[in-house]
C-alpha cells in the first residue's frame, strides 16, 4: 500500500452549483451520528477521485465563528482519513459532509466519527455494487 498524500487541493473542493444541486436531488446518504454524507457517483473522465464539500447548519450554530470552526474540523478530519475511500474505490464521487448536531464534539471525537462514516460508506457502496453486478454462473 502506498502512502497517500494527506492534502486537500483546490481541485478536490466541491464548488460547482450544478453538481451540488444534483447531489441534493439524486444523492444517496450514509450517516454516522452526528455526521452525514450525501454522495453521487461521477462518470466524468477529467474529475478527480473525490470532490468534497462541507456544511454546518445555521440552525445548530447561530454564530458564524462556530460554524466555521466545525467546517474546518470536518475538512481536517476528512483530509487525514480520505485514504480510507481512495485505497478501496476506483469510482469517482462528489461528496457533501454535514455536521448535524448542536453538541460540541472534540477533534478526537469528530475524527473517530469521520473514520466510522468513511468505512461505512465503503462497505455500503461495495455491497450495493455487488448487488448490481450480474452474477456469472
Amino acid at each position: 500500500m502506498t502512502k497517500q498524500k494527506e492534502t486537500y487541493p483546490r481541485e478536490e473542493k466541491l464548488k460547482a452549483r450544478k453538481l451540488i444541486d444534483e447531489l441534493f436531488i439524486t444523492g444517496k446518504s450514509v450517516s454516522k451520528y452526528p455526521l452525514r454524507m450525501v454522495y453521487i457517483e461521477l462518470n466524468d473522465e477529467q474529475a478527480v477521485p473525490l470532490q468534497t464539500g462541507v456544511s454546518v447548519s445555521k440552525r445548530n450554530f447561530k454564530k458564524a465563528v462556530d460554524r466555521n470552526y466545525y467546517k474546518r474540523l470536518l475538512r481536517e478530519t476528512y483530509r487525514k482519513n480520505k485514504h480510507l475511500i481512495l485505497d478501496q474505490m476506483d469510482q469517482k464521487f462528489a461528496v457533501m459532509l454535514f455536521y448535524q448536531t448542536k453538541d460540541r464534539l472534540s477533534y478526537q471525537e469528530v475524527e473517530h466519527k469521520m473514520k466510522g462514516l468513511l468505512e461505512k460508506f465503503v462497505i455500503q457502496h461495495t455491497k450495493s455494487q455487488s448487488e448490481n453486478d450480474p452474477k456469472v454462473i
